[in-house]
């Protein structure tokens, strides 16, 4: 580009456009007239590499097809609406790559609206932005169609193989609003993290509850299973019901271990302001016990302590024992990364903050389109999969091995 373009011709074009009174970018600007100039010159050349000869070559003589003319159309580009002339040839054979026959958007557009949309923005901010900035009319109609694009790359995703083996799985959920039958209600979409035996995290697949939860979690356990996965050491969750008794009966292995922090919170809603502070003290001692009878001595002094006052906190902890316990038993390295779920809790965070612009979704299917979107555009989960695995996972996943002994291998 530098040479097809030296630094004198460059400042030589923005001189002449100051001259003449046109702005560098815009509709009508110096850019969009560049734009359409590249556009036609690709266009002649594809003409020419399509027929085998240049414009007035002697050698087109007999070929049995020529050049016929051109016609005119206008063409939403990233630089606003150009138009173009599309030369045509007397057999109509000729099918342009650059733009695409019947095509009025060049890449750019599409990738800047499924950009846009996966941030969040709504149908009609994307049309009143597209037209406000680039001068590109495109109506919500449109602008549907261009996202539609990604689900069959959804389904794909969806039932892609996994891995035979993933040492921990996380499971959280984010609440949306969907219409349903004409009438909108509150569901839940399930994000599942996996880690894999070399501590990569993949986003293993989103779903949307629609049934019960015994039979809802026992289909996507089903899935996983499905797909390949053979094994999950420990699956971490936030005391959802249903899911240990379907992950135990795919996989009676697994251990299901309580998010500790979601317990921690859980239990701290039913004490006053003032009393926090103690009551936090008295709960930590339980989490950090050494072991399950030292843990039970700390509940037993917690409920002694607080029962009378706090019944609440103490029956979250008592509902909670069965699924907490397993962490007792693990060392420090491993309780580090089963003591919450807030690395997914992380990814759902940033996902909340592209559906909190919508009242509600119209179906299943657009309420899934966005996230999918979402998660691709995470800058460290492309393609679902994280791009580092941090010492201290290396650390944990080896401290794992030595903990399941036979069932992990790298």
């Amino acid at each position: 580009m530098a040479q097809v373009l030296p630094e004198e011709k460059i400042d030589s074009l923005i001189q002449e456009a100051k001259s003449s009174g046109t702005p560098l970018d815009g509709v009508d600007g110096l850019l969009n007239h560049m734009t359409r100039a590249v556009l036609e010159r690709v266009l002649d050349v594809e003409m020419t590499e399509h027929l085998g000869y240049e414009t007035g070559d002697p050698a087109g003589r007999g070929t049995g097809n020529s050049r016929n003319g051109k016609n005119t159309k206008t063409v939403s580009t990233h630089n606003g609406p150009v138009e173009i002339s599309v030369p045509r040839d007397r057999q109509g054979s000729f099918e342009p790559r650059i733009v695409p026959k019947r095509k009025r958007r060049t890449g750019s557009i599409e990738e800047m609206i499924l950009s846009l949309y996966s941030r969040g923005m709504t149908t009609r901010d994307i049309e009143a932005h597209l037209k406000e900035v680039y001068g590109v009319s495109a109506s919500r109609e449109l602008i549907s169609k261009v996202t539609d694009v990604v689900e069959d790359e959804i389904r794909q995703w969806q039932s892609r193989p996994l891995d035979e083996v993933y040492p921990i799985l996380y499971v959280d959920g984010i609440r949306i609003k969907v219409r349903d039958n004409g009438i909108v209600s509150t569901k839940v979409a399930y994000l599942a993290i996996g880690v894999d035996t070399d501590g990569f995290k993949h986003a293993l697949g989103c779903w949307i509850a629609d049934s019960e939860a015994a039979r809802f979690w026992q289909k996507v356990v089903t899935d996983l299973r499905n797909r390949g996965v053979r094994d999950i050491l420990i699956a971490c969750c936030d005391g959802l019901t249903g899911l240990p008794d379907a992950i135990r009966s795919v996989f009676p292995d697994t251990t299901v271990q309580t998010c500790v922090v979601h317990v921690l919170r859980n239990a701290i809603r039913f004490v006053s302001h003032d009393d926090r502070k103690r009551v936090a003290a008295a709960m930590r001692r339980i989490y950090t016990a050494p072991n399950l009878e030292g843990a039970e001595l700390a509940l037993k002094e917690f409920r002694k302590q607080f029962g009378d006052k706090y019944p609440g906190a103490v029956d979250v902890w008592e509902l909670a024992w069965e699924e907490f316990i397993p962490f007792l038993d693990y060392p420090a390295e491993l309780r580090k990364v089963v003591y919450t779920t807030n690395m997914i809790e992380s990814i759902n965070f940033q996902l909340r903050k592209i559906t909190k612009n919508r009242g509600h979704f119209p179906d299943n299917d657009a309420a899934m389109k966005l996230f999918y979107l979402g998660l691709r555009n995470i800058s460290s989960w492309r393609g679902g999969t994280s791009g580092t695995a941090t010492p201290g996972w290396k650390i944990a996943l080896n401290t794992l091995a030595r903990t399941f002994p036979g069932r992990l291998k790298f």
